[in-house]
């Protein structure tokens, strides 16, 4: 019984590490699942999750994002929600930096192109995943380009109050990686 928590505690922590028990040492390129209940700001148990407003993310939401890059760079970045606002449309962008107290802490949004023009900030040139949570409050999204992450410029998935909006209603850090 003993062996089997052990196996079990081994198991929970490669999980929560977020790879899934693969990496950026993988031989066909890059890949990792990593998933977090949203908790406030300050929770007395802190998350990689973080909500900002738990109107829209309730605290204790789920959140789910894997990704999946070639050796040839071409990148699946996928998403899976669950405790959202049932019928509510919401923005998901990839940001550069990790979450933290201040919702702007994330930065900006990851682009592949980096650019100050406007029409820049688009589908093909970031990656999107906005979701309309269904009637229990679940989603999927993912989004799929042909290119992938440069090292350490990815490392959020910010939700925003709704798609096109700036207000950044919740964040998760995830551990974004590239094909070498």
């Amino acid at each position: 019984m003993v062996a089997g928590i052990c196996a079990g505690a081994v198991v929970a922590a490669v999980l929560a590490s977020g790879t899934g028990g693969a990496g950026a040492g993988a031989p066909d390129g890059f890949w990792m699942r990593t998933d977090a209940r949203f908790a406030p700001v300050g929770a007395l148990v802190p998350s990689a999750a973080v909500t900002y407003d738990s109107k829209l993310v309730p605290a204790a939401a789920w959140i789910q994002v894997s990704q999946r890059t070639t050796v040839s760079g071409a990148t699946t970045v996928k998403l899976r929600v669950d405790g959202m606002v049932p019928g509510h449309a919401y923005g998901v962008h990839v940001h550069q930096k990790p979450c933290g107290a201040d919702p702007a802490a994330a930065g900006g949004h990851f682009q592949h192109k980096p650019s100050t023009d406007p029409a820049a900030a688009n589908p093909d040139n970031e990656v999107w995943l906005d979701f309309t949570a269904d009637e229990h409050g679940a989603a999927e999204a993912s989004a799929r380009h042909a290119w992938g992450f440069r090292q350490g410029e990815a490392s959020s998935v910010v939700i925003h109050d709704m798609p096109g909006s700036h207000t950044r209603a919740a964040c998760f850090t995830v551990p974004f990686g590239w094909a070498p």
